[in-house]
């Protein structure tokens, strides 16, 4: 299959991950409306919607920038609308916004923790519920939530609750709309990737150029969605995949293509346990 003048809707795709699986659609050329909350360059992260958006048409798709804010259910809604408007429906759903903060429970503020779970749990069920009605009518349709597999080992459960929490939630999430969906025909699936990946969230709070230097480039994720929301959606549903396995499956079997430093070891990410 291919992603050809079919509709994606992006939460948090001005730079990094969701940007790079947006580029992907883009050289089907697929439409891409992306919703996130930099309008405006940010002194520590590269990129804004606009620019984002300015990328995905010279890659060959059709872009559709929206600032909004994925916890507002009002914007949400606002930006499918226009997303329907502009291109006539929506074929994949992808939800990539994401806060982090690793701090043990003591050291984490209240509001921190509000934040995560209401960009990465509630805002994975606001965007997901909001996109439903269209992904209905959609011949292929796709959710995929960039989240972990679900690990009750307590390594996994005791250094950072606040965070795992939210992105458990998002996984619960995934996994329920693929059962509730399954008549529908709507596949819901989770994606993470094995090793880190060289974004901005792990250079400023994961580790700078150090971890940088073991991390694989966002690509790698970009090219397990891509993967994952060509599949028929009927037969590719209900699953926590993990970017690596999934690439495997295809064929893939030189990574150090993805190494954000070539001939490097990369580091495994949090909530697996190993290469």
């Amino acid at each position: 299959m291919t992603l050809k003048d079919k509709t994606l809707f992006i939460s948090g795709g001005s730079r990094g991950i969701g940007l790079q699986i947006a580029l992907r659609a883009a050289r089907d050329g697929a439409n891409v409306a992306l919703i996130a909350k930099t309008a405006e360059p940010h002194p520590k992260l590269p990129g804004t919607v606009f620019t984002a958006a300015e990328e995905i048409e010279a890659a060959g798709g059709k872009a559709l920038p929206i600032v909004g804010d994925i916890r507002d259910e009002g914007s949400v809604d606002e930006a499918v609308a226009k997303t329907v408007e502009a291109f006539g429906g929506i074929d994949v759903c992808v939800n990539n916004a994401s806060a982090i903060n690793l701090s043990r429970t003591q050291d984490l503020p209240v509001r921190r923790y509000d934040l995560m779970q209401s960009i990465n749990a509630r805002g994975t069920f606001v965007v997901s519920r909001a996109c439903l009605p269209h992904l209905k009518r959609a011949e292929n349709p796709h959710i995929l939530t960039l989240s972990p597999p679900i690990s009750l080992e307590p390594r996994w459960l005791g250094p950072h609750i606040g965070y795992t929490l939210s992105k458990y939630g998002m996984s619960l999430l995934a996994l329920g709309l693929a059962e509730e969906l399954r008549e529908d025909g709507i596949a819901s699936n989770a994606l993470w990737p094995r090793t880190l990946i060289a974004t901005a969230a792990v250079q400023n709070l994961l580790g700078g150029d150090a971890a940088m230097q073991v991390s694989r480039k966002p690509e790698l994720y970009a090219d397990a969605a891509y993967a994952v929301i060509t599949k028929p959606s009927r037969e590719c549903t209900g699953n926590t995949f993990l970017c690596e396995d999934v690439l495997r499956a295809e064929g893939v079997t030189d990574f150090d293509q993805y190494a954000y430093v070539p001939g490097s070891t990369p580091q495994v990410d949090l909530f697996v346990d190993s290469l």
